[in-house]
């Protein structure tokens, strides 16, 4: 992952200087928190391996999924505005992460340009994403989510290497349902009308993609 993780253009003596940075990988069991809302904030964090969602509480309990980071992607972003995480980070899978201080971040980046750009490209790849979700619940139908989500997934999985249309999808169809608006019987509705139309094929939470021409048609 160290295309994705590592800036591009550090100089030879810089690249120590932020390997010694970032602590050695923490271990995230499935079902385990990284991180709380209201925590105080003090890391960023690199998916390492496996995968992680991110979660708001509502005042009454209720609980949206507002984003997926899977290995090569930053978490943690959340904290940076008031010092406190505003959501929960929680391990969808057995999952390990880089741990990265973020004070000794911002002292590397004050010497170094490349690494202040690759953050700062960082919190723009975070706030392109957010409006894409927000678009993505505000204007699209059930069936128009999904399908975008599994393009979404496909082109991350190809990012890093994997295969961009076979794929163990982690999240839960309640974790699912969150993450796009939706109730759990619409998204389940939703994946066995693509397997009935051979868009995908699935078993257990291993998704085919079998004809991406369909999906992006929608």
């Amino acid at each position: 992952m160290r295309h994705l993780c590592m800036p591009q253009g550090l100089a030879a003596d810089e690249i120590p200087k932020l390997e010694a940075l970032v602590c050695t990988a923490r271990t995230v069991k499935r079902g385990s928190t990284l991180y709380r809302s209201g925590e105080p904030f003090s890391n960023l964090y690199a998916v390492r391996t496996g995968s992680l969602k991110t979660v708001l509480t509502h005042r009454d309990g209720r609980e949206q999924v507002t984003g997926i980071h899977l290995a090569g992607e930053a978490l943690g972003l959340d904290g940076i505005g008031e010092d406190t995480h505003t959501c929960h980070a929680v391990a969808l899978e057995d999952s390990s992460v880089c741990i990265m201080p973020y004070d000794a971040l911002k002292a590397l980046c004050r010497e170094s340009g490349s690494v202040q750009q690759r953050l700062h490209k960082l919190m723009g790849e975070q706030i392109v994403r957010e409006t894409s979700h927000m678009m993505l619940l505000g204007s699209l139908n059930a069936e128009e989510r999904v399908a975008t989500f599994l393009l979404d997934v496909s082109e991350r999985h190809a990012k890093r290497g994997y295969s961009p249309s076979k794929f163990h999808l982690r999240m839960t169809r309640e974790e699912m349902g969150s993450y796009l608006g939706m109730s759990l019987e619409t998204v389940s509705r939703m994946l066995s009308r693509f397997q009935k139309r051979g868009i995908i094929e699935m078993e257990g939470k291993l998704i085919r993609i079998a004809d991406f021409a369909a999906l992006r048609s929608m």
